[in-house]
């Protein structure tokens, strides 16, 4: 794909790189630069003011800056995208192979726990979760049930950060080896608890919570401390919390 030609030419390339199935949208700077940091494979960006891209790629992340101003072409945002994000850019990376992801997965031993999001709803929390996991270090993020957790509106509440852990989808047969514990309200206090680094933590979904199926192979149920008559957590709030009482990425310590 060559980085030159008109505006409407790098138009035209964007639309049928689009359409491929193996190819992300990153939606912003932000999702730019933590995908390049995190070694995606960045096919090219588009933005109105390329320039101004490189700006912010010199001001905020100077160690991805040369990548940035390489990629980065002129196009015309609003006739290529659903939304313009704010900071004006958007970019197309490869997706990368399951395989390799399963493999980090299914290593033994681990050195944090894996996120299991049982059967999730909203885009939007799914996103954050894979924010956070990606911030405190997580194995991954892998999720039950018919929502795609590389969804385009997933990848941009995450923020480009699935590239820095490992997030699939998987079926109850193909879970990750390592302890499960399951959050639910019955479940014994979290603070009474140590949690493995091998651990599976397994979150429910908004609204009904772990399903059955998943709570009868839970090895442990864990509850957070909740005051009387709140109802619930949001999902990532909840996640938070419980990689909080883990403990983190070890060289932050």
């Amino acid at each position: 794909m060559s980085e030159y030609g008109s505006p409407e030419e790098i138009a035209r390339q964007w639309q049928g790189a689009a359409e491929r199935q193996d190819l992300v949208l990153l939606d912003g700077f932000h999702a730019l630069k933590h995908a390049l940091r995190f070694g995606a494979d960045v096919r090219f960006a588009v933005a109105e003011e390329p320039e101004a891209v490189r700006g912010l790629a010199r001001e905020l992340a100077p160690d991805v800056e040369a990548d940035v101003a390489r990629l980065v072409r002129r196009a015309p945002l609003k006739g290529l995208l659903a939304r313009v994000h704010p900071t004006g850019v958007a970019a197309l990376a490869v997706r990368p192979g399951r395989a390799e992801g399963r493999a980090r997965l299914d290593a033994r031993p681990r050195t944090a726990p894996i996120v299991l999001l049982d059967n999730p709803r909203n885009l939007g929390n799914v996103g954050a979760v894979v924010r956070l996991a990606a911030g405190f270090g997580a194995t991954g993020v892998v999720t039950r049930g018919d929502l795609d957790p590389w969804h385009p509106n997933v990848v941009r509440a995450g923020a480009g950060l699935h590239y820095a852990t490992t997030v699939d989808r998987v079926e109850l047969d193909t879970l990750p080896p390592g302890p499960l514990y399951a959050l639910d309200p019955e479940g014994e206090d979290i603070r009474a608890l140590t949690l493995p680094d091998e651990a599976l933590l397994a979150f429910g979904s908004e609204r009904h919570g772990i399903s059955p199926e998943l709570r009868a192979r839970a090895d442990h149920l864990v509850s957070l401390p909740m005051r009387p008559q709140v109802s619930s957590y949001n999902l990532a709030t909840s996640v938070a919390m419980t990689l909080f009482h883990w403990g983190g990425p070890r060289e932050s310590l």
